[in-house]
């Protein structure tokens, strides 16, 4: 074993960035009277999202898992009548490693009750833009980036139009599976990459993402008559930052949706576990409307930083943890 793995692998001065941004979050928080929250990281329910897996672990002799977000918590807790709270913390996802992953890592997440999508994106680029020193925001309709970037309606298109689009810009060994690993590929390999403008920093937010990309936000339909997900993405310096949704508060529909994700789960090989019950419960009691968002903290100081890699903002990373 080298004599240097007990060593951080992010700079000092980073770490000390870190100390910084933590406050400030904390601070803009507190300023608008949203109150910090803990809830449990360790659970007897695991994330249904066919696209995340929970770690494992044993608690008395029976089988537990990490937290892949604070969500479940948080909402339980607005249902019980919390009001506006944030979670800052860590959370855990199997098999995520890389230069912008690590399987533990810092996430901000927060609800506004009564609150929409639009009006919680407006709070999302005052946040960023005062954390990154980013005075430029800008929004867009995921139809409205998709024509602008493929000249293609992401709503609208056939799955062979999509995939046609898929061949022309990118350079792939597989053939993608439906429509929404088109858009999948499109996104986060196309349109990202290319969002931010050449002339000054700018943060993007984008709204009305297709309805099968839904998850746990409010299905409705946009001003064309198209159902379109009420969730919303924040991006900057070629970093996908943030996730939110006005949240979906029907019981039966989120029953429904997490059957769907067991059985995608099932079909496809992955682990089926538990799903969170509770939160159908606390839905069925009468959360009241309102929108949340996830953040990733150490992508964000990765900007703030002017970082390359993650471990350049964590001190110790799975592979020094």
């Amino acid at each position: 074993m080298s004599e240097t793995l007990w060593r951080p692998t992010a700079p000092l001065d980073n770490l000390r960035r870190r100390a910084t941004l933590l406050a400030d979050i904390r601070r803009f928080f507190s300023e608008r009277q949203v109150l910090e929250m803990e809830v449990p990281i360790l659970s007897r329910c695991a994330t249904s999202d066919p696209h995340i897996d929970s770690i494992t672990a044993d608690c008395s002799g029976a089988p537990a898992f990490l937290a892949t977000s604070p969500e479940f918590g948080l909402k339980r807790l607005v249902a019980a009548g919390i009001g506006d709270c944030y979670y800052l913390g860590k959370a855990f996802r199997n098999g995520e490693a890389g230069g912008r992953h690590n399987p533990e890592f810092t996430m901000l997440e927060w609800y506004r009750v009564g609150w929409d999508d639009h009006r919680l994106m407006i709070e999302v680029g005052e946040l960023l833009s005062w954390l990154l020193q980013i005075s430029r925001v800008r929004s867009y309709s995921y139809r409205a980036l998709f024509l602008q970037h493929l000249d293609v309606d992401p709503h609208r298109a056939s799955f062979e139009e999509l995939k046609a689009v898929v061949a022309r810009v990118l350079e792939i060994s597989f053939e993608p599976a439906g429509r929404d690993e088109c858009l999948d590929l499109l996104m986060s390999h196309h349109i990202e990459p290319n969002m931010d403008g050449a002339d000054e920093p700018v943060i993007t937010l984008v709204y009305d993402f297709p309805a099968s990309q839904a998850a746990l936000a409010r299905v409705e339909e946009d001003e064309l008559g198209v159902p379109v997900a009420r969730r919303f993405e924040a991006y900057a310096g070629g970093m996908e930052l943030a996730n939110g949704y006005w949240e979906l508060t029907d019981a039966q529909e989120q029953q429904r949706r997490f059957e769907a994700d067991q059985r995608y789960r099932e079909q496809n090989g992955k682990p089926v576990r538990p799903f969170e019950a509770r939160l159908v419960q606390a839905l069925a009691a009468g959360m009241p409307g309102c929108a949340g968002v996830a953040l990733g903290v150490d992508r964000l100081l990765m900007l703030a930083c002017g970082a390359a890699r993650i471990d350049e903002v964590i001190a110790f990373p799975i592979e020094r943890a």
